[in-house]
């Protein structure tokens, strides 16, 4: 750090900044106005148009990059757009002091719009500015003392400096606490994956299949309850019923039977009293024969599938002289009806 005359301490930019400009101090700008401040600033923004360009701005540019301090100076080509920056940054002032960067309206004007000219400020003597100044008397880079009737007003680095270390104390106080960095533990099982969403989507297909092929096989299946089949006579019990007796030579034996078929037994007729005469002697009434009835064959039910027996209807006892047997098959001899005797 430099203390400058007078007694003032400059502040450190504004005397590296300083010391790296007076260096090139001399320097001439080459044919076709080109410098090696505009090639360094071309190369940087990758545009050409500034190589030849008024090269004032881009040599304090070039000086603050070699510095170190870019982020405070500024680099800028276009001087109205570099005094708006320290406009933005709080850093404008109206007062002069060694390392502030000065800006010049040759019309006379105070807005930053019509600035045509910068330089930095070496010295102050009174109403007097010595700076050191690039692209002056058109070719050079020399100091030059200046009155302060053109100044718009000074660029100052050192506050640009203490606005950024501010702010970053703002936002690192804006932070109660710092989180503890995550630390990853590596997977030591193999079960570790059951906890994964692949694994939690597979046991999820897998769970629904099998719901699914449970409800699938209980509506294809047919659950049929299980009856109790009629209770069924036996051979003994038929041939009791056909006789009469306990005698089983009615009985007759069907291979495959295992149930009996119903037997119905005609009463015997009531004779017809009405027609009879008084006197007369009454007929002698007929004993009616069993017919056997030709055994049914089981049916399956359609709903339920259980076998169940068709009733055999009893059949229809023909009067004598109908015409046809009792069987319905072929005609039979036709007899006279009875009649009583006198």
């Amino acid at each position: 750090m430099s203390v400058f005359r007078g007694g003032v301490t400059l502040d450190p930019i504004a005397d590296a900044l300083l010391k790296q400009v007076r260096q090139e101090l001399g320097y001439k700008e080459k044919s076709g106005q080109t410098t090696k401040f505009g090639q360094w600033y071309a190369d940087r923004v990758q545009d050409t148009q500034y190589r030849d360009a008024p090269w004032c701005d881009m040599f304090i540019a070039w000086a603050a990059d070699k510095t170190g301090f870019g982020p405070y100076v500024g680099q800028f080509a276009w001087t109205p757009s570099h005094a708006a920056w320290f406009i933005k940054q709080k850093a404008w002032a109206q007062r002069p002091e060694p390392g502030a960067l000065v800006f010049f309206d040759w019309g006379g004007g105070k807005s930053y719009k019509g600035i045509d000219h910068v330089g930095i400020v070496e010295r102050v003597e009174g109403k007097k500015i010595h700076t050191i100044e690039a692209n002056v008397d058109r070719v050079w880079l020399k100091r030059k003392v200046r009155d302060t009737d053109k100044v718009v007003g000074y660029g100052l680095p050192r506050l640009v400096k203490a606005g950024a270390d501010q702010a970053a104390e703002i936002r690192s106080t804006e932070r109660p606490f710092v989180p503890a960095p995550r630390t990853e533990v590596g997977r030591s099982s193999p079960l570790d994956v059951l906890g994964t969403p692949p694994a939690l989507l597979v046991a999820m297909v897998l769970v629904t299949v099998v719901l699914s092929l449970r409800v699938t096989g209980r509506r294809r299946g047919t659950h049929r309850r299980f009856t109790w089949a009629r209770l069924w006579n036996a051979p003994e019990a038929r041939a009791t019923a056909r006789t009469g007796s306990d005698d089983r030579r009615g009985a007759r034996s069907v291979a495959g039977e295992d149930w009996a078929p119903r037997v119905t037994v005609l009463a015997p007729a009531q004779p017809d009293t009405s027609r009879i005469r008084v006197g007369a002697t009454p007929p002698r009434p007929r004993t009616p024969t069993a017919t056997p009835v030709r055994p049914r064959t089981p049916t399956a039910s359609p709903d339920a599938g259980e076998a169940y027996e068709t009733p055999v209807e009893p059949r229809r006892r023909v009067p004598a002289g109908a015409g046809r047997s009792a069987s319905g098959r072929t005609p039979t001899t036709r007899r006279k009806p009875y009649t009583p005797k006198d």
